[in-house]
Parts: C-alpha cells; sequence; structure tokens
C-alpha cells in the first residue's frame, strides 16, 4: 500500500538528510571497525528503516514497490554495509513470511523484524549451490512433530547477528521444484553453528558466514506455511523481488561515485587545466551518467509494473 504523496515525500527528505548527515561521515568508522555503530542501528530502526516492506498491521511502513526503489536509490549513496544491516529485514529475510507464511507465523516473527529487534537472514546458497538452487543438498527428515535439518549453507548475509533463519531444504530427494522446503529457524536452536565471518575484499561491516545444520531439529509449526514443498518457489518470488532492491541500490552507489568523480575531475589538473576540461574525460563521465539514467528509469519501470501485480521476473532481473 503507496503512502499518499505528502508524507512519502517526508520520508524520502528525512531519509536522504541521514544519509547524507549520519552514515556517509562513519564510513571510515565502519571499515575499520568492521561493524555499523549501535547508535546508528538505533536511529535506523527510529526511521522505520527496517520494516520498509513489511504490512503496518505489524508494525512496518508497508511501501509499494516504487516507494521502496526510491528510498534505497538514497540508501545506496552511503556505504552498502550500511543498508546490508536492514536489507535482509526488507527483503529475503522478512519476505518469505510475507509471501508464504501461516497467519500466527506472521504475527509471531514480523512485528519484531519490522522493529529491527529481530535480524533475518535467508539461507539459500550453499557451497555446491548458488545459481542453481534446485542443487541444494541441505536435507529436513520429518521425525514425528518435527523434522531434523542436515546441511550447510554458505555466504549466508547477517548470519553473525540473525535471530531467525528462512532455510530452503529437501524434503524430498527428486530434482523439482517441490522437493524444497523453507523453514523459520531461530537462532540458538540446538544443531546450529556458525561459521567465522568470511573475509571479503570489500563490505566491511556487511556480516556473512557459514550457518551448519547438525541433527536441528525445529517443531513442524516452523514449516513455512504449514506447507511442504513451497520453498523453491517462495523463493524465487523473494528474488524477483530483491532483485529490484539490489538493482535500486546500484543506482544509488553509482549516482554517489559520479558525483565524487565530477568533483575530482575539476580539482585534479595536468597540462595546466582541470582534467574535466579534457573531452575523454567528460566522455566517461557523459557514460557514466547515461547508464546510470537509463538503469533508474528500468527499475522505476519494472517495480511500477510489480505493484501493478504484472509477472516481473524477466524485467527485475533485466534491471539487476
Amino acid at each position: 500500500m503507496a503512502l499518499d504523496t505528502d508524507t512519502f515525500n517526508m520520508l524520502l527528505e528525512t531519509v536522504s538528510r541521514f544519509v547524507t548527515e549520519r552514515l556517509i561521515p562513519r564510513e571510515v568508522e565502519v571499515v575499520e571497525t568492521n561493524a555499523i555503530p549501535a547508535d546508528v542501528i538505533a536511529e535506523m530502526k527510529e526511521l522505520g528503516l527496517f520494516g520498509l516492506s513489511i504490512a503496518e498491521e505489524h508494525g512496518g511502513l508497508e511501501l509499494s514497490m516504487e516507494e521502496e526503489v526510491q528510498v534505497v536509490f538514497e540508501l545506496g549513496r552511503a556505504s552498502p554495509a550500511f543498508r546490508s544491516v536492514a536489507g535482509t529485514n526488507i527483503g529475503i529475510g522478512s519476505q518469505s513470511i510475507v509471501i508464504a507464511g501461516t497467519l500466527e507465523q506472521k504475527q509471531k516473527y514480523l512485528p519484531a523484524l519490522a522493529s529491527g529487534d529481530l535480524i533475518g537472514s535467508f539461507a539459500l546458497t550453499e557451497p555446491d549451490a548458488g545459481s542453481d538452487a534446485m542443487a541444494l543438498r541441505t536435507s529436513a527428515r520429518k521425525d514425528g512433530d518435527h523434522y531434523v535439518l542436515n546441511g550447510t549453507k554458505r555466504y549466508i548475509t547477517n548470519a553473525p547477528s540473525a535471530g531467525l533463519f528462512s532455510v530452503m531444504a529437501r524434503t524430498a530427494p527428486e530434482r523439482k521444484s517441490n522437493s524444497i522446503s523453507c523453514f523459520l529457524v531461530e537462532a540458538g536452536t540446538p544443531g546450529i553453528k556458525l561459521g567465522l565471518p568470511d573475509k571479503k575484499m570489500g563490505q566491511r561491516g556487511a556480516l556473512t558466514c557459514d550457518v551448519v545444520f547438525e541433527d536441528c531439529r525445529v517443531p513442524a509449526s516452523a514449516l513455512l506455511g504449514n506447507e511442504e514443498g513451497n520453498g523453491f518457489r517462495t523463493a524465487m518470488k523473494v528474488l524477483d523481488k530483491g532483485r529490484l532492491h539490489i538493482a535500486a541500490l546500484c543506482v544509488g552507489i553509482a549516482d554517489r561515485l559520479i558525483k565524487e568523480s565530477v568533483a575530482y575531475a575539476k580539482d585534479r589538473k595536468q597540462f595546466g587545466q582541470p582534467i574535466a576540461e579534457f573531452q575523454l574525460v567528460q566522455a566517461m563521465l557523459a557514460d557514466s551518467e547515461a547508464d546510470t539514467y537509463a538503469a533508474r528509469c528500468m527499475i522505476l519501470d519494472a517495480a511500477a509494473r510489480r505493484d501493478l501485480g504484472e509477472n516481473t521476473t524477466k524485467v527485475a532481473a533485466c534491471a539487476k
């Protein structure tokens, strides 16, 4: 449900000011500490940034997709780590519940996800299953009124701080979409082990790690939607939406880079003049601006189509 225009514009202006005045000045600190400062996270909670996509009845802002990407355009101007701390709650950490959860599951988890008091994490990727999600090996075996999970998930965003994992696991051996189910597994459940945070080339402060399940017993009520076989389909729907969110983030990053490039080109001098006066430099900046404008238009168009209920699998992938 979209906000009224005045309210949304106020939100957008507030987020833009927050990014400029609070996030960008703290970027060096995030790199040095490999963590998002606690006071910044508290401010993000107050702004409602953890619940952009969650329904108002569960404490979220319930933005439309078109509104969400505009907010993310702004968040993208700061280090991606800031967006990442709330990003799983906005997208892959909550949307499986939004799309396919039971009323009880929604009431139990969505308010805490919307407030940021609970961090959600989406456990799909494995050492041998990335883009080919159908190849995942993590298994979930029914045992009375429980399921027993075994397997390893890799590069799981926000896993070190997550309180809830949406875990994709195989409940049937066949390579079919209905062989994969989704389980809502709370952190601290016996049988869950976290690996050390991954050492990455960039994005310090955005933590990922392995999540290992060894005979992890969860109640049958943890099965998303109380339905086996809906995991793969739900994951694909979640990722469709997530592609537009990440595409918008990249446009925000590009906007920041272009502005910094222009400023540098005006300041840097060679052969007695600013390099901004050289035609080749101007052409590179112009091409960057054109590409970013095209990307922004693609994202807004795809988001508007999604809000109208159209199938946006292809256009979302194109935008990303």
